[in-house]
């Protein structure tokens, strides 16, 4: 018996047992979200705020939040425990773990909802729609993750070059920050040119496509689809990063930074670049590069995305499904309450609620209704959506992350990557491990471009080949 018919027999029973029970015109919705708790008083009061709205508008909803451990890993493994208990709630915020869920049948097809929905299908940006036909049970209105380079516009106005836009004037660009003392200590040659954290993912966002990786799967000579990571495109690419650290541009550190390491670097003046995952982080690093240097009114310069013999935009953009977002329960017996509540978020006054914060706090609203965000909006974000049709009353981006915001607008492409049959996982992990250690080798000089073949056959071992075989069968001619 699965899980779903094991939870339906459960349910049946319940129910049958609560047939003497009063009614209630109130329906009680419960709700797991690792960015909603009873703990945190702006959680709650977001929470009462858009319970009063509701209501409002005719729906009298009781939101009651359940409390997870924080941190994604505590987060994912505390939600998997309580969904394999038996103890589904309407509606679940997953960050990992979800497709084991949905292959239970425990997750309700979302796209019977969005398409009848009065906010959402109007809300959702590009990748959303693709992504929601190819895995229908996660929703996450959010533009897609496009890390994109910024630096200190006095330490570019200083070098006096122009922005680059080649991969070869990104270089050069690298070398000067390199070379000068922009930081006014006296001394030249100790500053990167650009640091990082964890892998090279941020750096493929925007040198991808120039090197002409243009998706997870291209064809090779043969014609035969191998995984972009063991083409000369990407060795190429490869090649590029090994250069910029050898020359002292590029953190050879960026395996073991973690991301406030990586930022601190960047705010102390030891790297002139640093890439924002999204245009509100770009915003959070101005901030805090201000903070680190009071009485400096510093700006970020946003770089653009290079061109290459490859081409010109940001890495193609994975649509095979959501790695994390909002699912319903199948088993809810308040589905229809359940979406009011996410319809709801996607509507303009949802979305005044959740991107704006609370007023006289992030926000004053003037005799004459004009908006104005105080400096405690740095510290506020969405819990829920970032509606692609939503415009807030004044602006809340800096020029700078509004320029990422459109760059990003600009320059969506799907990538032709696609979820694996749970069989693949050992492969997919495996394989992934190989790549990452030998471009943290080749990057640190532990081991040579020359040794280039040598890591493919490893990673076609690892799973690299078995992979590729399907993915002929996925992808066709």
């Amino acid at each position: 018996m699965t899980l779903k018919k094991l939870l339906l027999a459960t349910t049946a029973i319940a129910t049958l047992g609560a047939l003497a029970a009063p009614a209630f015109a109130q329906t009680t919705i419960r709700l797991v979200s690792k960015d909603l708790l009873t703990t945190n008083p702006d959680d709650v009061k977001e929470i009462e705020a858009i319970e009063a709205a509701l209501k409002a508008q005719g729906h009298d909803i009781d939101i009651q939040t359940i409390d997870l451990p924080g941190g994604t890993s505590a987060y994912v493994d505390a939600l998997g425990v309580m969904l394999l208990s038996g103890d589904i709630p309407d509606i679940i915020y997953f960050q990992g773990g979800d497709q084991k869920m949905a292959e239970q049948g425990i997750l309700e097809d979302l796209n019977p909802w969005i398409e009848k929905s009065e906010h959402i299908k109007a809300a959702l940006w590009p990748h959303n729609v693709e992504r929601l036909a190819n895995y229908p049970y996660l929703l996450y209105v959010y533009p897609p993750r496009a890390p994109q380079p910024v630096m200190r516009k006095d330490w570019l106005d200083q070098l006096g070059l122009a922005a680059p836009t080649t991969v070869e004037e990104y270089e050069a660009l690298f070398q000067a920050i390199h070379d000068a003392d922009l930081d006014g200590d006296g001394t030249t040659g100790n500053t990167l040119g650009l640091t990082g954290f964890g892998n090279t993912t941020e750096l493929d966002s925007v040198f991808n496509q120039a090197f002409g990786i243009t998706g997870t799967w291209m064809k090779n000579a043969d014609g035969a689809w191998v995984n972009a990571r063991v083409t000369d495109a990407e060795k190429a690419k490869i090649e590029f990063y090994a250069r910029l650290a050898e020359k002292g541009l590029y953190d050879k550190e960026y395996v073991t930074n973690t991301f406030d390491v990586k930022e601190d670097k960047f705010y102390t003046g030891k790297a002139g670049v640093i890439f924002g995952s999204s245009p509100e982080v770009i915003d959070i690093y101005a901030g805090k590069m201000r903070q680190a240097h009071p009485g400096e009114d510093i700006e970020l310069a946003l770089l653009p995305v290079p061109s290459g013999p490859g081409g010109q935009g940001l890495a193609a953009v994975d649509v095979s499904k959501e790695s994390r977002g909002w699912a319903m329960s199948s088993l809810s017996e308040h589905k229809e309450e359940a979406f009011a509540v996410l319809d709801f978020m996607a509507s303009k006054e949802g979305q005044d609620i959740d991107r704006m914060g609370f007023v006289d706090v992030h926000h004053t609203v003037g005799a004459d209704g004009t908006v104005t965000f105080t400096d405690q909006i740095s510290t506020w974000y969405a819990r829920f959506f970032n509606a692609a049709n939503w415009t807030p009353p004044t602006p809340l981006l800096s020029p700078t992350a509004q320029s990422a915001l459109d760059t990003i607008k600009a320059n969506f492409v799907a990538d032709n990557a696609f979820v694996w049959p749970a069989e693949y996982a050992a492969d997919v992990d495996a394989a992934e491990q190989v790549y990452r250690s030998w471009v943290a080798r080749f990057i640190t000089g532990e081991a040579s471009l020359d040794q280039w073949d040598a890591f493919v056959s490893e990673y076609n071992a690892a799973g690299g080949q078995r992979m590729a075989e399907y993915a002929a069968t996925v992808l066709g001619d």
